[in-house]
């Protein structure tokens, strides 16, 4: 934790990587008072203009433009993963907090590397995905402390699709090494379930690769064969520090799309978290069927507020402020890192393999945080 800045009014922001995740951002930051965008950089200084312009944003440029300017307090990390490490620790040395996409790093020696990096400076780092920060898993989180369902045992989450080389006109990169579905879709699924359970103390998976060969399926490449570099079919068992197991699913090989889907059993009754690649969604318990022997569903009273990619950046933003923790922490992006990379090694070798680090406390969105209120 920092302590407090001698500065007031909104957090100054600024944004490398100019790219489609971009537009998210640049959508949901407009609408909160509390940060203020005023810089934009991409390695291709036309494509940061032309998002500056759309946005309104004042100034764009090269990442070394972002770097230095002196309005800038957080820079917000959307390059590609393969240098998310490398630009996250340029962007400590220029004395900027920042929030990263996910993943913090591909590997762990440099995620640490980072994480050291900043606490020698005194500056923060955030980690995607900040959906588990939405009034979804917020929701589901607080059912489960009311003791909603009992004593929470057990989770059964599943990603599966047909793959992205069905809609993506350049689907390579996701079929490469530290892509594939469990290091593409696996954050968002362990940040909630870590958000929910604690931090993961071992686990143990089996995987398998459906096709050597992938074909692009749409677009003007439609037709072009590439190579499958990873397993596209992740089972893993996870156990938690609370005692609670997982069982997920993580699939490219699958017809019947299931996306989505978190299930949280307890000793009264099952809890149905949103999709965590959201923020918002229903919340509902089934204790058993009813009469007509199909699940009767109770629905859980929302709470929290807002939604979209950047309301991390809007919870750091707040903690510089006022020197209070954060809650998607670089620990937390490199608890979740640690994870996936266990797991990999776990189906590669058949062995059931402990996790070495821990998240440490994922505290929870104040009931009355709103984060389109002026606090600052």
């Amino acid at each position: 934790m920092t302590p407090p800045t001698s500065r007031s009014g909104p957090v100054g922001v600024g944004i490398i990587g100019a790219g489609n995740i971009s537009e998210q951002y640049l959508t949901t930051l407009a609408r909160i008072p509390d940060v203020d965008v005023v810089v934009i950089g991409d390695l291709m200084a036309e494509r940061a203009e032309e998002q500056a312009r759309r946005h309104g944003v004042p100034a764009w440029g090269t990442t070394r433009d972002v770097l230095a300017h002196d309005g800038v307090e957080i820079v917000v990390n959307l390059t590609v993963p393969a240098v998310h490490a490398e630009v996250s620790s340029a962007i400590v040395a220029a004395g900027k907090h920042v929030w990263s996409e996910k993943p913090i790093a591909v590997d762990l020696a440099s995620a640490r590397a980072l994480l050291d990096q900043a606490a020698a400076a005194g500056l923060r780092v955030g980690v995607a995905p900040d959906t588990a920060l939405g009034p979804g898993v917020q929701t589901a989180r607080r059912a489960i402390e009311r003791g909603d369902i009992g004593t929470a045992l057990s989770a059964y989450t599943v990603f599966q699709t047909a793959g992205p080389d069905a809609w993506h006109p350049s689907p390579e990169f996701l079929f490469a090494a530290g892509a594939g579905p469990l290091f593409d879709m696996g954050p968002y699924y362990f940040t909630t379930l870590i958000t929910l359970f604690g931090s993961v103390t071992q686990v143990s998976a089996v995987a398998s690769t459906g096709r050597a060969v992938r074909t692009v399926r749409t677009g003007p490449r439609a037709g072009t064969e590439f190579p499958v570099e990873v397993p596209t079919h992740v089972a893993a068992l996870a156990r938690f520090e609370s005692g609670a197991v997982a069982q997920s699913v993580f699939s490219f090989d699958a017809s019947l799309v299931r996306a989505g889907v978190v299930e949280i059993n307890g000793t009264g009754g099952t809890l149905v978290v949103p999709d965590p690649n959201r923020f918002t969604g229903d919340v509902r318990i089934t204790r058993g069927p009813g009469e007509d022997d199909a699940p009767h569903w109770e629905p859980v009273a929302p709470v929290g507020l807002g939604e979209g990619r950047g309301l991390g950046v809007l919870d750091m933003a707040r903690a510089i402020r006022t020197g209070t923790p954060h809650i998607a922490t670089g620990d937390l992006g490199h608890h979740v890192l640690d994870v996936l990379i266990t797991i990999d090694r776990a189906a590669a070798t058949g062995e059931t393999l402990l996790v070495g680090s821990r998240a440490g406390e994922v505290r929870a969105v104040p009931l009355d945080r709103d984060p389109f209120a002026a606090t600052l």
